[in-house]
This record gives C-alpha cells, structure tokens and sequence, in this order.
C-alpha cells in the first residue's frame, strides 16, 4: 500500500515538471494565475497578443470596422440589447401618468437646434403634431414629449443617418430616462441583417416604429406605424380608388404582385419563390433582378426572362384590375406596396411572418387583408379563391374606410398615434374597437363626449338607437341696442309654439347687458339666456345647457313659422347626421382664379346650409371645439361669418355627405337671399375662408347636392284640408 502512494506522488511530482519546463512559458501566456487570468476576462475577445496571433489590423481598426465615425460592435451591441432591457415596459411602469393630469394629453416638440438636419417626412410629422389640437409650447404642460432629432432613417449607410444620438439625448433635461417620450422611426437596422437596432438607448420612450417584429414589440406601449414615402402627403390625401359605381367585386385578376426580387440576403427567400404562382391568367406575379448596382453580379438564370415579363405590364394598371395584392416582406418587414393597395381596393395578401401589423392594437385587420405565411405560398391561390364575393366587397369597402380614416395622410397617422397613446391614460374612457373599425373612424369619435353608441349621430340605424323627439333652439344675439328687437320676439314666439321644442337657448353676445327676465316673452318652454364672450366661434361652444339632440341654430332676426320648424326638425330625424335647413349657398373651383369660389344665388345645386336657420346634432358643437385646433377657431373668429363655413365643412369632412335643404316660404326665401348679397366685403371675407379651410384640410371637404325636401302634397292639386303643412305655401 505504501509502495503504490509512493509511485502515485512520483507520477504526480514528474508530470508537474514536465508540464512546468515545456508548456510554462505559454501558461504565462494565457494568463492563468490570477491577475493576468482577471484582466483577460474582461478584454475578452481582443486577440491582439502580436506573439500568439498575428495581427493584420491595428487593434482600434478591428473595434471600429473600419470607419471611426461608426460605433463599435461592442457599442453597437449594447445599444441593440437596450431595446430588450425594456422589454417589460409597459404604460403603467414606464409612463409617468401624473404629467397628464392636471393640463390634460399635451404635447411638446423639443425645439429644433440649429445646424441639424431633418428630414422632409420628419419635418412634417412635427408639422402635424404642431397643427394638432395637443400641441403645447410650454414643456411644463406637456404629458407627452417629442424630440427634434430625426430618429426616421436609423441605417447607418444612409445619407438621412443622423450620429452621435445617445451623447445628444443625454444632454436634454427632460429626456429623463426616456419616459413620457415618443420616438417615431420608419428605417432600423442594416445590411445585411436589418435588425431593430436604432443605434442609440431609447430607454424608457414608447416607439412608433415601422416594420415591428412581434418579438420585439411591447403589447399596450409601443405602437407599430406604416412605412410611408416620402412623397405622402402632409395632409388631406388623396382619396381611394373605389367608387360606388366603378367597379364589380370581381376584376379581371384575382390576385398580383410586382416587385423586386432580391438575389441575395434577407427577405429574398419568399420574393424568390413568387414565380411558382405565376400562371400567366389571373395570377400575376412579376419580378426584377435589375436593381441595386452590382445586380448582374448575381444574376440566376431567371432573370433575363423576368425582367423582359416584367417590363410588360404596368403597375398602377395591376392594382386598378385585381382583386387581391401579394404584399411580401422587403428587406425589412414593412413595405410601401401595403399602403398602395390600401388606396386601390386592393386587398392585401400579407406575406411578412412576425409583423406587427399598423395599429393592430385599434384596427381589426381581419375585415382588410388577408394575412398569410411565407412557408405556405403555395395555398395563397386557392386560398382567395375560396372568399366569397360578398365577402370581397365587403373586405374591398373597409380598406377605403380605412385609407381614408388613417393612412391617407402623415397628419392622420400622427394623429391616430397619438389618439391610441391617449386612450391608454383613460381607459375607462376610452373608444372602443367597434369605434376604430366604423365610420367615421376613432378620430372623428371623442371618448369625452360619450363611450355609448347612442349618443352619437353615426349609429343609429346600425343599433337601433334614435335621437331624441325635442330639440332645443339656440338663439344668437348680437344686437348693439341692449334691447330686444322685433324679430327675436316673433321668433322665439314661433319656435316655442312647435311641438317638439324641449326649451329656447338665448346667446347673448351684446356689450350691453341681456334685458331682465320681465321684457322677455311668456312661453310654454323653458327659456335660458347665456352671456357669450363675443366671438362668433361661441355659437358652437358645448354648452351644458343644451339637452337635447338636436339643436336648431337661429340668428336673431331670422323669420321662421311653427310649420317650418316642424317639418324641418321631422327631416333632421330622418337624417340626424347631416345639417339640414333653410337658406342654402354653394361652392364652385374657379379655373381662371385658382382658387375656390363662393356663391349666394339661387342655382341647382348646394353644398352649405347656413346655420341662421338649421337643425343639426349636438355633438358637432364638441366636435368644433374640442376636435379642431385652436388656430382655426381663431380663424373665424378674426373673419365675419366664417363660423357656418367651418362647420358645414366640419360635418361634411366628418360623414362624406352634403346638407339638406328643406322647404321654406317665399317670403322667407326673399329676405335671406337681400341678406346674402349685402356687402361685398363680407362675401369676399366668406370666400378668402373658404380658401383657406380647404388649405387647412388639404382638400375640399365640401359635397354637392341637388335635393331639396318637401312635404307630401306639397303645391298638389289637392284640398288644403288634407295638407300637414299649408302654410308653407303662402
């Protein structure tokens, strides 16, 4: 037993020498006692030991590939991995709630620093959010902060690129770790990978990010936006391209694609395997190799035959004529084409595994596009073969509504992104999905106003619901005499003797004092007399007096009959999401001037119903005041008689229809029709507004009517006996 631990510790003690005297040189090397094995743990992996490893680069080179002006890898990592440091960001641990209670959902643009670039679309995401109705320049109002830098473009090959982000951000007092800030970005990521790196540490901020990838998508804070060019417009839009008589649900393709085809790299796999469904009839599906500068380096032999087939049709023509649209990733997972056939009723074939699709946390894209996957290509065909034709239509119509609603423009994705932000901070007072999915739209709805559907004038017919049976008459008083005239007294006379008056509402926007309660009439429905400030833009104000919902809108010296207001108000019942009155004007484009006309003679067509004498609902009043920004109620304020313009241009860019026109007595018609043509200063006034709400809203918003409502019986041959109204033909 001792002869065996003795030839043990011999074999030990002699392999130990041997190991020191051969092989201790490079143990000192590597660094394995402890302070040289420390330090090597915390270079690693900087193999720069000119003895062990030959080096062909200088030590700085390899951290910096090449470029100094580049972060490192080391650098690049950290800022990549940030984004996940966040990943359990949610509103209720990184969003400061309490800097939106006591000034409400305000936002603030960090002011622009001089010698920075930005560009195009980020200077027009800024522009809408400084046109929006959130907007505030004071950063202590602010819930919600937007920074200067242009955060689009975070591929750094790109010219827009914009450097050292982390070291600017820093800087900012308020950047505070990111929290209560929104970065917008449409470009992340590089060649080759096109990852979500946008090279700096956002922190704590909520991202509205084009091309999200679900992986790395936070549920309820960040916000997945559309790839939009450059070229899309700031506002307004143009419309879709489905008309309600153009086109059959069925056009002469079922399905096209045309596009690149990427040779190389990411996202090439399904643009390569497009080909398989081509059979020449009604699947279409063309590509190019003939893009980028060294495409003939890696041409296959496919693409002399594809880019001959593809130079055969034209694009805009595919989308015109086909029913579905392949919308395959690019190199990121976003593209333009899912914009395109939005606009074209197009519907959308999505090919983009693992993307977060826009707004999906509001929008139901099931009833829009058709959402595949890239591993099944080959089902697509039969796949949209099987939806049947209502249900096309139906897919067809609802990427019009939400083109129009959400996309059309930058200033309706900034706007709908900041709607979903601010749903967040109440959500008991929030809109619901039905809301974002139906006309007309999330934005268009305000959660202050009411949640329930029945209160507001879109949804009636669809639920069943109808507006109230009373109306309350809202009378505007102007007058300098500080007493009351004639004509207000036979009109609130007139208006209190309907039976569906549910009480008189009087403005009184004098400088003198509103007459007492003795010089008033005697009526058999509540009368209220209201101070105003003054401004013609109080006339629309959400007073809480008014009920009802329908408000019947008078100017003092309007001249109405009890029959008049009846038959008007039975109209409004019928059709409570539109303006409908008395005396009426129109609007005409005016080649030779440029611009857009405005008339008051008597002609077959309407597109304005002054509201001296009209019936419409109650929540416009919110509508214009909590809705449109305060620079265009400034606007009609400063201009005489703008404030009718605005809001039959308000209600018309709201429900896509025009006003109704009812019956009036002659008498009435002669008298209003002496008024409109008084002064040419004050038309000139009302066309130079005209004007400028169609530059606001980037189009005209305004729509063209020939109808005119009467009662049955009217002007018949028949016995006055059996007429409702006779008096409205005296």
């Amino acid at each position: 037993m001792q002869t065996r631990k003795k030839y043990i510790f011999l074999t030990f003690l002699a392999s130990w020498l041997l190991l020191f005297l051969f092989g201790g040189d490079q143990l000192r090397r590597f660094a394995f006692f402890s302070g040289r094995k420390a330090e090597a743990r915390g270079n690693w992996p900087r193999w720069t030991d000119r003895s062990l490893l030959k080096s062909f680069a200088d030590a700085e080179e390899l951290q910096r590939d090449g470029d100094p002006s580049l972060p490192s890898p080391r650098q690049r990592r950290a800022a990549w991995l940030s984004v996940y440091r966040s990943r359990r960001c949610r509103m209720e641990t990184c969003f400061d709630f309490s800097r939106c209670e006591k000034h409400g959902f305000k936002v603030f643009t960090y002011p622009q620093e001089r010698g920075q670039p930005v560009s195009g679309t980020y200077g027009k995401i800024l522009s809408s959010i400084e046109r929006s109705r959130y907007h505030t320049a004071n950063p202590e109002e602010a819930c919600l902060f937007i920074l200067s830098i242009d955060t689009l473009d975070r591929d750094h090959l790109s010219g827009q690129y914009v450097r050292n982000v982390d070291e600017k951000i820093r800087g900012f007092p308020l950047w505070n770790g990111g929290r209560n800030h929104l970065i917008f970005n449409l470009y992340s990521g590089t060649w080759p990978d096109y990852d979500g790196d946008l090279g700096f540490d956002t922190g704590q901020a909520i991202l509205a990010k084009a091309s999200f990838h679900t992986e790395s998508f936070r549920p309820g804070f960040d916000i997945s936006i559309p790839l939009f060019s450059k070229d899309h417009p700031q506002r307004g839009g143009d419309r879709g391209w489905l008309y309600q008589d153009s086109v059959p649900p069925k056009k002469k393709y079922l399905l096209v694609f045309k596009g690149k085809r990427y040779l190389t790299g990411i996202g090439s796999g399904t643009r390569n395997a497009l080909h398989h469904i081509h059979n020449g009839k009604d699947i279409i599906s063309l590509t190019t190799c003939k893009h980028g500068k060294d495409w003939e380096k890696h041409k296959d032999t496919r693409c002399d035959k594809d880019n001959i087939d593809y130079e055969r049709f034209d694009y805009q023509e595919l989308l015109h004529n086909s029913t579905f649209c392949i919308v395959p990733r690019g190199r990121r997972l976003g593209s333009f084409r899912f914009l395109e056939a939005l606009q074209a009723a197009c519907i959308p074939v999505l090919l983009s595994d693992g993307w977060e699709l826009p707004f999906a946390e509001a929008i139901d894209w099931g009833k829009a596009a058709v959402v595949g996957s890239e591993r099944l290509l080959l089902q697509i065909p039969s796949a949209v073969r099987c939806i049947h034709p209502e249900r096309v239509l139906a897919f067809q119509q609802q990427t019009q509504f939400l083109w129009d609603a959400y996309f059309s423009s930058v200033d309706k994705i900034v706007h709908t992104t900041l709607e979903i932000i601010k749903d967040r901070l109440s959500p008991h007072r929030s809109r619901s999905r039905f809301l974002w999915n139906a006309l007309p739209g999330g934005l268009q709805v305000l959660p202050d106003f009411s949640t329930h559907l029945g209160d507001f004038p879109f949804y009636y017919l669809q639920h069943g619901y109808g507006p109230s049976k009373k109306f309350t008459a809202f009378v505007r008083a102007v007058s300098q005499a500080g007493s009351l005239s004639q004509p207000i007294l036979r009109l609130i006379q007139a208006v209190s003797g309907s039976q569906y008056c549910a009480q008189i509402v009087v403005l009184w926007s004098c400088e003198k004092p509103p007459p007492p309660s003795g010089k008033w009439p005697q009526t058999t429905v509540p009368l209220t007399i209201i101070q105003g400030r003054r401004q013609l833009s109080d006339r629309f104000f959400p007073f809480e007096a008014i009920q009802t919902d329908a408000v019947l809108s008078l100017d003092e010296d309007t001249s109405l009959s009890t029959s008049e207001v009846d038959f008007a108000f039975l109209v409004w019942r019928s059709f409570p999401e539109r303006i409908v009155g008395f005396p009426t004007q129109s609007h005409f484009w005016d080649p030779e001037q440029g611009r857009w006309g405005y008339t008051s003679k008597w002609t077959n067509e309407l597109s304005i119903v002054l509201t001296a004498a009209a019936f419409y609902h109650r929540y416009y009043h919110s509508l214009f005041t909590e809705y449109l920004p305060a620079g265009l109620r400034e606007l009609v304020d400063g201009l005489a008689a703008c404030e009718d313009i605005l809001m039959n241009v308000l209600v018309a860019a709201v429900t896509k229809l025009p006003p109704i026109k009812v019956t009036q007595r002659k008498q009435h018609k002669e008298v209003v029709a002496q008024q409109a043509e008084a002064g040419s200063r004050r038309f000139s006034q009302r066309q130079d507004c005209l004007n400028q709400l169609a530059d606001w809203f980037g189009y005209m918003p305004l729509v063209s009517s020939q109808l005119r409502l009467d009662p049955v019986l009217f002007k018949d041959q028949v016995s006055v006996l059996r007429k409702k109204y006779p008096s409205l033909e005296k």
